[in-house]
Protein backbone atom coordinates (compact mmCIF):
# COMPACT_ATOMS: atom_id res chain seq x y z
CA UNK A 1 0.00 0.00 0.00
CA UNK A 2 1.55 3.27 -1.17
CA UNK A 3 -1.07 5.80 -0.03
CA UNK A 4 -3.78 5.99 2.62
CA UNK A 5 -6.78 8.29 2.98
CA UNK A 6 -7.44 8.42 6.71
CA UNK A 7 -10.94 9.86 6.42
CA UNK A 8 -13.46 9.57 3.58
CA UNK A 9 -17.19 8.98 3.13
CA UNK A 10 -17.40 6.75 0.05
CA UNK A 11 -20.77 5.39 1.17
CA UNK A 12 -22.45 8.77 0.74
CA UNK A 13 -24.84 9.44 -2.17
CA UNK A 14 -22.37 11.77 -3.91
CA UNK A 15 -20.63 8.58 -5.09
CA UNK A 16 -23.71 6.60 -6.12
CA UNK A 17 -23.27 7.32 -9.83
CA UNK A 18 -19.62 6.31 -10.16
CA UNK A 19 -18.50 4.59 -6.95
CA UNK A 20 -16.97 1.67 -8.89
CA UNK A 21 -14.81 4.07 -10.91
CA UNK A 22 -13.69 5.94 -7.78
CA UNK A 23 -12.73 2.65 -6.14
CA UNK A 24 -10.91 1.54 -9.30
CA UNK A 25 -8.82 4.72 -9.19
CA UNK A 26 -7.91 3.92 -5.60
CA UNK A 27 -6.81 0.42 -6.58
CA UNK A 28 -4.78 1.78 -9.48
CA UNK A 29 -3.00 4.10 -7.03
CA UNK A 30 -2.36 1.15 -4.68
CA UNK A 31 -4.06 2.96 -1.83
CA UNK A 32 -6.30 2.22 1.12
CA UNK A 33 -8.89 4.25 2.96
CA UNK A 34 -10.92 4.57 6.14
CA UNK A 35 -14.65 4.90 5.37
CA UNK A 36 -16.12 6.94 8.20
CA UNK A 37 -19.65 6.97 9.56
CA UNK A 38 -21.60 10.04 10.65
CA UNK A 39 -24.73 8.32 12.02
CA UNK A 40 -25.94 4.75 12.43
CA UNK A 41 -27.18 4.17 8.87
CA UNK A 42 -24.15 5.85 7.30
CA UNK A 43 -21.87 3.85 9.60
CA UNK A 44 -23.64 0.63 8.64
CA UNK A 45 -23.31 1.44 4.93
CA UNK A 46 -19.62 2.24 5.39
CA UNK A 47 -19.02 -1.10 7.06
CA UNK A 48 -20.82 -2.93 4.25
CA UNK A 49 -18.62 -1.18 1.69
CA UNK A 50 -15.45 -1.98 3.64
CA UNK A 51 -16.44 -5.63 3.88
CA UNK A 52 -16.53 -5.79 0.07
CA UNK A 53 -13.01 -4.42 -0.49
CA UNK A 54 -9.77 -5.50 1.12
CA UNK A 55 -8.26 -2.01 0.82
CA UNK A 56 -11.04 -0.33 2.83
CA UNK A 57 -11.73 -0.25 6.56
CA UNK A 58 -14.54 1.40 8.53
CA UNK A 59 -15.13 3.75 11.44
CA UNK A 60 -18.57 3.88 13.11
CA UNK A 61 -20.02 6.72 15.13
CA UNK A 62 -22.41 9.64 15.45
CA UNK A 63 -21.18 13.05 14.25
CA UNK A 64 -22.07 15.82 16.74
CA UNK A 65 -24.13 17.58 14.05
CA UNK A 66 -26.04 14.48 12.98
CA UNK A 67 -28.06 13.70 16.08
CA UNK A 68 -31.26 15.52 15.08
CA UNK A 69 -33.27 12.46 14.03
CA UNK A 70 -31.38 9.60 15.63
CA UNK A 71 -32.06 8.33 19.12
CA UNK A 72 -28.46 7.83 20.22
CA UNK A 73 -27.68 4.34 21.47
CA UNK A 74 -23.99 3.50 21.85
CA UNK A 75 -24.82 -0.22 21.96
CA UNK A 76 -25.90 -0.10 18.30
CA UNK A 77 -22.45 1.20 17.39
CA UNK A 78 -20.82 -1.39 19.64
CA UNK A 79 -22.60 -4.11 17.67
CA UNK A 80 -21.27 -2.71 14.38
CA UNK A 81 -17.81 -2.30 15.89
CA UNK A 82 -17.63 -5.99 16.75
CA UNK A 83 -16.80 -6.61 13.09
CA UNK A 84 -13.05 -6.84 12.44
CA UNK A 85 -13.37 -4.43 9.51
CA UNK A 86 -14.26 -1.66 11.99
CA UNK A 87 -10.91 -0.26 13.13
CA UNK A 88 -12.07 3.00 14.71
CA UNK A 89 -14.94 4.69 16.55
CA UNK A 90 -16.12 7.98 15.06
CA UNK A 91 -16.38 10.47 13.76
CA UNK A 92 -17.57 11.87 17.04
CA UNK A 93 -16.74 14.90 19.10
CA UNK A 94 -17.77 18.47 19.82
CA UNK A 95 -19.04 21.10 17.40
CA UNK A 96 -20.09 24.45 18.80
CA UNK A 97 -20.24 26.09 15.36
CA UNK A 98 -23.41 24.49 14.01
CA UNK A 99 -24.93 22.51 16.85
CA UNK A 100 -26.52 22.85 20.24
CA UNK A 101 -24.04 22.00 22.97
CA UNK A 102 -26.69 19.96 24.78
CA UNK A 103 -25.68 16.34 25.15
CA UNK A 104 -22.56 16.60 23.01
CA UNK A 105 -20.14 15.93 25.84
CA UNK A 106 -22.07 12.87 27.02
CA UNK A 107 -22.29 11.39 23.52
CA UNK A 108 -18.59 11.97 22.94
CA UNK A 109 -17.61 10.35 26.23
CA UNK A 110 -19.75 7.32 25.33
CA UNK A 111 -17.85 6.98 22.05
CA UNK A 112 -14.50 7.41 23.81
CA UNK A 113 -15.36 4.77 26.39
CA UNK A 114 -16.41 2.36 23.63
CA UNK A 115 -13.12 2.91 21.78
CA UNK A 116 -11.22 2.28 25.00
CA UNK A 117 -13.24 -0.86 25.78
CA UNK A 118 -12.71 -2.32 22.29
CA UNK A 119 -9.11 -1.16 21.89
CA UNK A 120 -9.90 0.72 18.69
CA UNK A 121 -8.84 4.18 17.57
CA UNK A 122 -11.03 7.22 18.26
CA UNK A 123 -11.66 9.63 15.35
CA UNK A 124 -12.52 13.11 16.61
CA UNK A 125 -14.45 15.89 14.90
CA UNK A 126 -13.92 19.18 16.72
CA UNK A 127 -14.98 22.64 15.63
CA UNK A 128 -14.94 25.80 17.74
CA UNK A 129 -14.55 23.60 20.84
CA UNK A 130 -10.84 22.84 21.10
CA UNK A 131 -10.37 24.07 24.66
CA UNK A 132 -13.14 21.79 25.87
CA UNK A 133 -11.86 18.87 23.78
CA UNK A 134 -8.32 19.21 25.12
CA UNK A 135 -9.69 19.32 28.67
CA UNK A 136 -11.88 16.27 28.06
CA UNK A 137 -9.06 14.22 26.56
CA UNK A 138 -6.84 15.20 29.48
CA UNK A 139 -9.51 13.87 31.86
CA UNK A 140 -10.22 10.67 29.92
CA UNK A 141 -6.56 9.59 29.64
CA UNK A 142 -7.29 7.20 26.79
CA UNK A 143 -4.74 4.52 25.94
CA UNK A 144 -6.07 3.96 22.41
CA UNK A 145 -4.89 6.01 19.39
CA UNK A 146 -6.73 9.33 19.05
CA UNK A 147 -6.98 11.00 15.64
CA UNK A 148 -7.84 14.68 15.25
CA UNK A 149 -9.76 14.60 11.98
CA UNK A 150 -9.69 17.61 9.62
CA UNK A 151 -6.88 19.21 11.59
CA UNK A 152 -7.14 22.88 10.65
CA UNK A 153 -5.90 24.48 13.84
CA UNK A 154 -3.22 26.90 14.95
CA UNK A 155 0.21 25.65 15.91
CA UNK A 156 -0.61 26.35 19.54
CA UNK A 157 -3.70 24.11 19.48
CA UNK A 158 -1.91 21.45 17.44
CA UNK A 159 0.81 21.29 20.10
CA UNK A 160 -1.77 20.73 22.83
CA UNK A 161 -3.13 17.72 20.93
CA UNK A 162 0.36 16.42 20.26
CA UNK A 163 1.21 16.74 23.95
CA UNK A 164 -1.74 14.39 24.59
CA UNK A 165 -0.32 11.88 22.12
CA UNK A 166 -2.87 12.49 19.34
CA UNK A 167 -2.39 11.94 15.64
CA UNK A 168 -3.10 14.99 13.46
CA UNK A 169 -4.91 14.29 10.18
CA UNK A 170 -4.52 17.07 7.62
CA UNK A 171 -7.16 17.65 4.89
CA UNK A 172 -7.42 19.31 1.48
CA UNK A 173 -7.73 22.93 2.65
CA UNK A 174 -4.07 22.93 3.75
CA UNK A 175 -3.24 23.01 0.01
CA UNK A 176 -4.80 26.42 -0.65
CA UNK A 177 -3.93 28.40 2.47
CA UNK A 178 -0.87 28.89 4.65
CA UNK A 179 -2.97 29.22 7.83
CA UNK A 180 -2.10 25.69 8.97
CA UNK A 181 1.53 25.56 7.87
CA UNK A 182 2.81 25.94 11.44
CA UNK A 183 0.76 22.93 12.58
CA UNK A 184 2.20 20.82 9.77
CA UNK A 185 5.78 21.95 10.42
CA UNK A 186 5.67 21.15 14.12
CA UNK A 187 3.84 17.82 13.76
CA UNK A 188 6.32 14.93 14.11
CA UNK A 189 6.26 12.62 11.11
CA UNK A 190 5.19 9.68 13.28
CA UNK A 191 2.01 11.53 14.32
CA UNK A 192 0.95 12.81 10.90
CA UNK A 193 -1.92 11.49 8.79
CA UNK A 194 -3.48 12.75 5.54
CA UNK A 195 -7.14 12.69 4.52
CA UNK A 196 -9.65 13.97 2.00
CA UNK A 197 -12.96 14.00 3.92
CA UNK A 198 -14.35 13.11 0.47
CA UNK A 199 -16.77 14.06 -0.99
CA UNK A 200 -16.12 17.35 0.83
CA UNK A 201 -13.27 19.90 0.90
CA UNK A 202 -11.33 19.02 -2.25
CA UNK A 203 -7.69 20.17 -2.35
CA UNK A 204 -6.14 22.40 -4.98
CA UNK A 205 -6.23 21.99 -7.96
CA UNK A 206 -9.65 20.32 -7.56
CA UNK A 207 -11.11 22.92 -5.22
CA UNK A 208 -14.86 23.38 -5.69
CA UNK A 209 -15.33 19.91 -7.19
CA UNK A 210 -16.38 16.69 -5.53
CA UNK A 211 -13.47 15.31 -3.57
CA UNK A 212 -12.28 11.70 -3.84
CA UNK A 213 -9.62 9.61 -2.08
CA UNK A 214 -6.92 9.72 -4.78
CA UNK A 215 -6.75 13.50 -4.31
CA UNK A 216 -5.11 12.90 -0.92
CA UNK A 217 -1.84 12.89 -2.86
CA UNK A 218 -2.17 16.69 -3.15
CA UNK A 219 -2.15 16.95 0.65
CA UNK A 220 1.01 14.84 0.72
CA UNK A 221 2.62 17.17 -1.82
CA UNK A 222 1.91 20.23 0.31
CA UNK A 223 3.30 18.54 3.42
CA UNK A 224 6.40 17.43 1.52
CA UNK A 225 7.06 21.03 0.48
CA UNK A 226 6.71 22.33 4.04
CA UNK A 227 8.79 19.53 5.55
CA UNK A 228 11.53 19.60 2.92
CA UNK A 229 10.89 15.95 2.12
CA UNK A 230 10.00 13.95 -0.97
CA UNK A 231 6.35 13.14 -1.61
CA UNK A 232 7.28 9.45 -1.39
CA UNK A 233 8.72 9.94 2.08
CA UNK A 234 5.48 11.59 3.22
CA UNK A 235 3.21 8.95 1.71
CA UNK A 236 5.31 6.13 3.14
CA UNK A 237 5.26 7.69 6.61
CA UNK A 238 1.51 8.31 6.54
CA UNK A 239 0.79 4.73 5.46
CA UNK A 240 2.97 3.50 8.34
CA UNK A 241 1.11 5.81 10.74
CA UNK A 242 -2.30 4.67 9.47
CA UNK A 243 -1.28 1.06 10.02
CA UNK A 244 -0.23 1.92 13.57
CA UNK A 245 -3.22 4.11 14.43
CA UNK A 246 -5.87 1.80 13.01
CA UNK A 247 -4.16 -1.54 13.56
CA UNK A 248 -4.26 -2.45 9.86
CA UNK A 249 -2.93 -5.81 8.76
Amino acid sequence: MKLFDSHCHLQMPQFDADRAEVLARMQEADMGGLVVGTDYEVSKAGLELAKQHDFLWAAVGLHPNDNKTEQFDIEKYAELASNSKVVAIGECGLDYFRSSVDGQRERFVAHANLAQKLGKALVIHCRDAHDDMVALLSELKLSVPVVIHFCTVSGEVAQKYLDLGCYLSFPGPVTFTDMYDDSIRLCPMDKLLIETDAPFAAPAPHRGKRNEPVYVLEVARKIATLKGMSVEEVTEATVTNARAAFGLH
